[in-house]
């Protein structure tokens, strides 16, 4: 890579970038379309200005981008979030992928593709972009909004089901068919691999981060969540993921930790850049060539997009028992195509079985429907209007009705599908954990022991790996330990009642212990001549020892508590549950607001001990810890307070102190405040008035600096009267201050 060559076709981009998106603020258009309309006018196909050295130097710069974005979208949306609307964001997301692939290759039927193309059309046309949405709810303010969430979480299992989708594509390009085996294979990695990494970072990486904390400015916390970024999406590449896979389960098992609102903060300005750069280079590929010849059928495209996202996300969220309102400004914000339909392209193109013209057009129809996305979701809040207003009452009967049967279903489901869920939930965890274990010691550990002592590889693998696992094997027997032990206390009571025994909790603990007695006879047999009848025995008397291990038992405990704790960390730490002092009195951490009413005061103004009932024990702002500040001492916004109190005094503080300004949606431009030269006529209204009677404070948001009368300059005072060919110095907005001059 040629170094000069890197560097200037960056600087290049930027520069550019920087002029067109200006322009773009200054006309009130969304930033992102600045940034692709920079793209082209960089690119090759452009020929009134130079264009890039090197195109593979922007791919670069791109892929760097998609990296930081995605790792940015994981801080901000966690998996303990996803998993809260799971059920909506899976259903949904299967909606939308079926039916737009289904329309996708009708589409495709219809322009005489083969089976093939048509196939990989549906593909590439069924995936909404991540990056665009997320820019696109950044510049319109409405990130926080309830259905920006769930079509967050509909976007993630779109990637999720991206990789299946390019496994199956690929499958039926290579062999004209579907392999079923590598299917399930494929599936089974999937979550074998993001099960463990989110184990083990959640168990880990909290803890590491608090150890650290007091090393943690803002600049070694953003190489530490930089490096564990990369890192994790190195990773991921390894074990057969893209990278951005792994960026984004990096940033969502930060997410459940304290620090996750400064990393946010602190990775801006990198994802700032380098998402620019990826915009920039989707621009890039805009051919007015292949445009212009082939216009109809890009238009053609990208109607069905739009269309087919709204009708599918639209369904998918009613389906899945959300508010019409909700439904529709989802469905309006999912009208676009992105990142993935170009690696769904480009996997057609090096297997050779894509159309070379059809790469072309879905970057064309990408970057139309770009550019239409921010306008759709404006477009989203009058659409709902109109179709309450005009949807027939029973059919918004019907809906209403069936989003309340939705919202009370979970607080009605039975006892007993609550056991199985949870059940076969840690079923699954801790077989996935057995199964690394097993991997591990069979890939790795034996051949280290062999290339040592090979007379005692297969012994001594087999003791290690059955050491390491028994913590795990307890933990999964831990339902049948209970259960027992419950009766047995139920006998003591000395009522005669005899214990209830819920089936399902009888079934699942079988299936258990069967679990666990095959984890320990394959390993067994694996390195042993053992007969598999003396292995079961061998089998069986390990896990009654397991079981009967009260030691085994709290330590597995406290493991489980630990990882409990760390996921919820953020909660727990906000809310202060976590560190308990005197009976119900704990320490919490909050951050303070823009909006809190407090904020610039000093502590003995505040009363919040005499408001409340808490004492503020500390503050901190920055890197730097005021421990037991003084009744001097302020309070700014960004500060965090260590506050002790009860649970009811501080969940009745903390709203108040972590409150932000609202922030008007509509107003995207900042206002113009300027200092202002106003020269005062004979007839102006504001000769003879002063500062205070000219209304220029309340009436126009100026405030007058200075007078320049003749030679001398007058400093403003409220008494001052103007007199005609006064010049007044003004800091103001100079719009309003137009009918003035």
């Amino acid at each position: 890579m040629n170094i000069e060559s890197l560097i200037t076709d960056l600087a290049f981009i930027l520069l550019l970038g920087a002029v067109v998106t200006l322009l773009f603020k200054w006309i009130k258009q969304p930033v992102v379309l600045g940034y692709i309309v920079a793209g082209f006018l960089a690119s090759p196909h452009f020929e009134w200005l130079p264009s890039v050295t090197t195109e593979a130097n922007i791919d670069f710069w791109a892929q760097l981008g998609i990296v930081v974005l995605l790792f940015s979208l994981g801080v901000e949306f966690s998996f303990k979030k996803l998993v809260n609307t799971g059920a909506s964001a899976v259903v949904t997301a299967l909606i939308i992928v079926c039916g737009m692939m289904l329309a996708g290759f009708c589409v495709g039927h219809m322009l005489h593709y083969n089976t093939i193309n048509c196939l990989f059309l549906g593909g590439m046309l069924s995936m909404s972009s991540t990056t665009i949405i997320i820019k696109a709810f950044t510049d319109l303010g409405l990130r926080q909004k309830k259905f920006a969430s769930m079509v967050f979480a509909v976007l993630i299992v779109e990637d999720l089901f991206a990789v299946l989708m390019m496994v199956i594509l690929s499958s039926i390009a290579t062999s004209n068919g579907v392999e079923g085996k590598e299917l399930v294979y494929s599936v089974a990695k999937l979550v074998f691999f993001l099960v463990i990494w989110f184990l083990v970072g959640i168990y880990m990486l909290p803890s590491f981060l608090n150890k650290c904390r007091r090393f943690l400015n803002d600049e070694t916390l953003l190489i530490v969540s930089m490096g564990l970024c990369l890192g994790m999406a190195v990773f991921s590449v390894y074990c057969g993921f893209s990278l951005a896979l792994g960026a984004f389960v990096m940033g969502s098992i930060l997410a459940s930790t304290s620090f996750s609102e400064r990393i946010e903060h602190v990775v801006t300005p990198v994802k700032d850049l380098f998402g620019a750069v990826f915009f920039i280079s989707v621009g890039m590929m805009v051919q007015p060539a292949v445009v212009a010849q082939y216009w109809q059928i890009i238009l053609l495209l990208s109607l069905v997009v739009i269309v087919g996202m709204i009708l599918f996300g639209t369904l998918g969220m009613l389906l899945t028992g959300q508010t019409l309102q909700v439904a529709i400004q989802s469905g309006f914000s999912l009208t676009q195509i992105g990142e993935f339909a170009f690696i769904i392209a480009t996997l057609g193109m090096s297997l050779g079985v894509l159309d070379a013209t059809i790469y072309p057009i879905v970057v064309a129809v990408s970057v139309l429907t770009t550019f239409t996305t921010p306008y759709f979701i404006k477009l989203s809040g009058p659409a709902y209007r109109f179709a309450e207003k005009h949807l027939p009452p029973k059919f918004r009967f019907l809906i209403n009705r069936y989003h309340d049967q939705a919202s009370t279903s979970e607080a009605h489901r039975s006892a007993w599908r609550d056991t199985i869920r949870r059940m076969s939930l840690r079923l699954m965890i801790y077989t996935i954990i057995l199964i690394a274990i097993v991997l591990c010691a069979r890939l790795y550990l034996y051949e280290i022991i062999d290339a040592h002592f090979p007379k005692y590889a297969d012994t001594a693998t087999m003791w290690i790996t059955l050491a390491a696992m028994a913590p795990f094997l307890v933990a999964l027997l831990m339902p049948i330990t209970r259960l027992l032990s419950g009766g047995r206390e139920a006998r003591k009571t000395g009522d005669g009642a005899e214990p209830k025994l819920n089936f399902a909790v009888i079934v699942m603990s079988l299936v258990c212990f069967i679990v666990a007695n095959l984890f320990i006879v394959n390993v067994i047999t694996g390195y042993s001549s053992m007969r598999w009848g003396l292995s079961f025995a061998l089998a069986v008397v390990l896990l009654v020892v397991l079981m009967l291990s009260r030691r085994m038992r709290r330590s597995m405990t406290g493991m489980e508590t630990r990882f409990l704790d760390n996921l919820n960390e953020r909660e727990l730490r906000r809310n202060g549950r976590r560190s308990r002092m005197v009976n119900d009195l704990h320490l919490a951490y909050m951050t303070v607001g823009t909006g809190c009413k407090f904020a610039g005061e000093r502590l003995k103004d505040s009363n919040v001990r005499s408001r409340y009932g808490v004492n503020i024990v500390s503050i901190q702002r920055g890197t730097v810890t005021f421990t037991v500040p003084g009744g001097e001492r302020r309070i700014f916004p960004g500060d965090v307070l260590g506050v002790i109190g009860t649970d009811e005094q501080i969940e009745r503080l903390l709203p108040l102190v972590e409150c932000d300004m609202p922030v008007d949606p509509t107003d995207e431009q900042p206002q113009d405040f300027r200092l202002i030269r106003l020269m005062l006529s004979a007839d102006s209204p504001l000769v003879g008035k002063t500062p205070v009677t000219s209304g220029l404070r309340d009436n126009y948001d100026a405030l007058v600096l200075a007078v320049l009368r003749g030679d001398d300059y007058i400093d403003s005072e409220p008494n001052l009267r103007f007199l005609a060919g006064d010049i007044l110095y003004l800091v103001g907005n100079p719009a309003r201050l137009d009918s003035l001059k």
